[in-house]
């Protein structure tokens, strides 16, 4: 799978796409490889503030519930809330569904993410 080169990953497997100030933010498709068929998401609200490194929301997928990490901190301005209805889009186009769109509170939280061929090492 290739990854998106404009984007930014995290150890975790999240990958953030940066515009200004604000950032979309989702799953690789590894992540969605590893959790299989996806059947829920738990997203938060607009106007939540998330911290990096900590959960915003979960995903659960038939073999598992698992976290989902900010990859910077930040004040949610937009919830993808078309995959409530959809979850399985996170299976068929990780890169392109986002699930919240983040007013980056410190753009020092950037250099501390992996560019993609860091993240296509980690995951080899």
């Amino acid at each position: 799978m290739a990854y998106p080169a404009g984007f930014k990953y995290t150890k975790d497997h999240e990958w953030i796409e940066i515009s200004g100030e604000t950032a979309k933010v989702g799953i690789t498709d590894y992540a969605q490889a590893q959790l299989g068929d996806v059947v829920y998401l738990d997203l938060p609200e607009k106007g939540t503030h998330v911290t990096a490194g900590q959960a915003f929301g979960t995903i659960e997928s038939v073999k598992a519930v698992s976290e989902l990490y900010a990859p910077v901190a930040g004040e949610v301005v937009d919830v993808n809330t078309a995959l409530k209805d959809t979850p399985d889009a996170v299976n068929t186009h990780p890169h392109e569904s986002w699930m919240i769109v983040l007013k980056i509170a410190d753009a020092n939280d950037v250099s501390a993410l992996l560019d993609v061929t860091q993240y296509a090492d980690l995951v080899k």
